[in-house]
């Protein structure tokens, strides 16, 4: 996590650095200790990211943020947001791989510009250079690749003086880099698209009995005894036409799998940016977040309205999807759909990781007393 000035990758065209930290004002009254400290987590963070592109890269328990605690860490936000871009990141070098594109190397340095200080909060811009060396070339290829990014960084300090990581924006006009990840909060619309945010899904009530909420199986033309014909085929042998995103650094294959059985019951692609969370669309190639992630599948199903918010979990039905956040921090944690009902109205559902067929939603409610459920009507 050495601290170097920014050097230009031979052979590659670089991004000027005339707009490093254009929206920060440099405070000279910032010791330089407090300077070092800021820098060197972002430089953790950043080469966190390239490595998740590396082949043979550093395991979860050998990243470079995880040294950090006392003077200066994540947040609980930044540690979440940190863990989604390495596996969006991972899924990326998936996805190159397969396309014959690997890297063998990543170097990661990080420039401070200007840091401002303002009570308990710093804002920090950097200049991020980063090189990767290519796998696979022959003599007329390249044998690496590189670009410079810039970047705002938000810290807050609690009561004790210890700085948080609370916040990163990248502040370049262009395309994302290759160690970058878009989230829906801060990715560009296309033109024409609607500038809205990420849609909120109502938090389903467990309460037992539900008011009746009966499903019309005909309203949508989607093809609901298709989707669970398919949640049926693959719930345990999985379908060699999608990847699966199970095994360490992968995320879990639960929304990718239930994306799936929805396709498979008449869901069509939009197809476009893979980070925007208006589109959807998934195949052995290339998935977008919304067909593979648990929350931007949601923001994706309400802001489209292929599903709606269900008042009480148990009023699910055929084809409709629940998820759950175990720890009821906000952020989803795994998504379900439901593949049976019975007499008394109490929905089964069917998953990936770990395997499940047919588990009754009481059955969930019973074991996660503490988790918050969602349940929509597709």
């Amino acid at each position: 996590m050495s601290a170097a000035a920014a050097s230009v990758v031979a052979g590659v065209a670089l991004v000027p650095n005339w707009s490093a930290g254009a929206s920060v004002t440099d405070d000279p009254t910032v010791d330089a200790a407090t300077k070092a400290t800021f820098q060197r987590l972002a430089d953790a963070v950043f080469t966190d990211r390239t490595q998740a592109l590396v082949e043979g890269a550093a395991t979860k328990e050998t990243r470079h943020t995880a040294g950090f605690s006392g003077s200066v860490s994540l947040s609980g936000g930044q540690t979440r947001e940190q863990t989604s871009a390495l596996k969006q990141l991972h899924d990326r070098r998936g996805r190159l791989a397969r396309l014959g594109e690997t890297y063998r190397a990543g170097s990661t340095q990080v420039r401070l510009d200007a840091t401002q200080v303002k009570g308990r909060t710093a804002k920090v811009a950097v200049t991020e250079t980063t090189s990767l060396t290519y796998g696979r070339t022959t003599t007329k290829s390249p044998k690496s690749t590189g670009f410079q990014a810039h970047h705002e960084l938000t810290f807050t300090a609690d009561r004790h003086g210890n700085w948080r990581l609370t916040g990163i924006r990248d502040t370049d006009d262009g395309y994302l880099a290759v160690n970058q990840v878009a989230t829906p909060e801060v990715a560009k619309p296309q033109a024409g698209a609607e500038d809205d945010g990420p849609p909120s899904a109502v938090r389903a009530a467990t309460t037992w009995p539900a008011r009746a909420n009966a499903k019309n199986f005909s309203a949508s033309g989607y093809d609901y005894k298709a989707m669970v014909a398919y949640a049926q085929k693959y719930w345990s042998k999985y379908n060699p036409d999608y990847p699966d995103f199970n095994g360490q650094g992968a995320g879990g294959d639960c929304t990718n799998f239930v994306s799936q059985a929805l396709k498979a019951g008449g869901w069509k692609h939009v197809p476009g940016y893979t980070y925007d969370f208006h589109k959807w669309f998934g195949n052995s190639e290339i998935q977008s977040d919304s067909f593979v992630g648990v929350n931007e599948w949601s923001w994706f199903a309400l802001s489209s309205k292929r599903a709606t918010s269900l008042a009480n979990v148990y009023q699910a039905d055929l084809g409709d999807v629940i998820q759950m956040d175990f720890n009821r921090d906000g952020s989803k944690d795994h998504t379900m759909i439901v593949t049976s009902r019975d007499r008394r109205g109490v929905p089964y559902v069917t998953y990936h990781s770990t395997n499940t067929y047919n588990r009754s939603v009481a059955s969930l409610v019973a074991s996660y007393p503490n988790a918050a459920f969602y349940a929509y009507r597709t």
